[in-house]
């Protein structure tokens, strides 16, 4: 008897409908009904809840194969969560090129190192350039932040193709228009990324 048959048992033994079972152990209907048709394994937290609420062992509930497939699905989603959180706080740390000088200002044949603020000594479509690339690059980590705890397959690549598009389009264009301390800066936050999907291979 597979997980999902012995879940739709307990809860049709218990009168409740998958609806109702989802409320008591604070998950959507569909994960109930995705379990009980044998589409993947509720995480641990979820396990310890359907133990509790039907007074059953977490062995009587899954085989060993079947709790080895959920520790690892487990070990995964961490992964998963722990890089999407790293990329977005690299992501915010963009928002440091408004404040630190990373920028070279041209001041009377003296070249300064200014912020993103201060520089003024560029042409408005660069600057507006930069300002594009530092401010979209934070509110996509700000929203990846928000969406941290969204477990949809696609948001989490999504998630991470955007913050790479991001920091290699910040770092062609810091590295074009000769800006090269600000190059530097963002090549390492999209180098730390790389490393991270490397370390994951």
């Amino acid at each position: 008897m597979t997980f999902g048959e012995k879940l739709k048992k307990l809860r049709t033994d218990s009168g409740l409908t998958q609806y109702e079972l989802a409320e008591k152990i604070y998950v959507t209907r569909t994960a109930i009904s995705k379990w009980e048709s044998d589409r993947g394994y509720p995480n641990v937290d979820s396990l310890k809840a359907i133990s509790k609420y039907f007074s059953v062992s977490v062995d009587e509930l899954l085989s060993s194969d079947e709790v080895l497939t959920i520790a690892e699905e487990d070990s995964k989603q961490i992964e998963t969560r722990f890089r999407s959180l790293v990329y977005a706080l690299l992501d915010i740390c963009m928002a440091m090129l408004l404040f630190l000088p990373f920028f070279a200002k041209d001041a009377d044949g003296t070249i300064q190192s200014v912020s993103l603020i201060a520089l003024d000594s560029v042409q408005p479509y660069l600057k507006a350039a930069y300002f594009a690339v530092v401010i979209g690059t934070f509110f996509s980590g700000v929203l990846a932040l928000a969406l941290q705890n969204c477990e949809k397959a696609f948001l989490q690549k999504g998630k991470t193709n955007v913050s790479f598009m991001l920091g290699t389009v910040s770092v062609f264009v810091f590295v074009i228009s000769s800006q090269p301390y600000a190059a530097v800066f963002a090549f390492v936050l999209l180098l730390i990324k790389a490393l991270m999907l490397i370390k994951r291979g």
